[in-house]
């Protein structure tokens, strides 16, 4: 698979508008480990092989235990994600598919149950950040970087 073109080439502006959402979400006091698997859970759903490339890399460097990382689309079958990460988690699932339906009730009750209000404000622009960015991965194809590449070709 190769590039349909490189956006942030082609429109730096706009690459320079979602770094400007990232600094936020960086910023913004939300656990590192929490985005770590928000932005990768989210890549995951949209399919999107550069960001999950990228934010798994990014989580192991933050010291995110693999096995976790390994485990995360199967997060609600294992006993490694707490009560914390879970309502993260679901959060993020519903907030993602918003189109399939509305965010359940549950879902937020349990997202307040862990998160400030403002937390919970600070997440949900976390997830909205990193599905722009799978969208533009997804719809021009970026490929992520790797070896096997080389070897596919080979």
């Amino acid at each position: 698979m190769a590039n349909r073109l490189q956006p942030f080439s082609v429109a730096p502006d706009a690459y320079k508008a979602l770094m400007t959402l990232d600094v936020y979400v960086t910023g913004s006091g939300l656990p590192v480990n929490i985005v770590d698997l928000v932005q990768t859970r989210a890549s995951q759903m949209n399919n999107c092989a550069f960001c999950i490339d990228a934010h798994v890399k990014k989580a192991l460097d933050a010291g995110q235990d693999p096995q976790r990382l390994h485990l995360l689309a199967a997060w609600r079958d294992s006993s490694l994600f707490n009560q914390k990460e879970r309502a993260a988690l679901a959060w993020c699932e519903a907030v993602t598919t918003v189109a399939d339906g509305p965010v359940p009730d549950e879902v937020y009750s349990a997202a307040l149950e862990h998160f400030s209000p403002a937390e919970l404000v600070r997440l949900t622009i976390a997830v909205a950040a990193i599905n722009a960015w799978n969208r533009v991965g997804v719809g021009f194809r970026l490929v992520h970087p790797t070896g096997m590449d080389a070897r596919l070709t080979a």
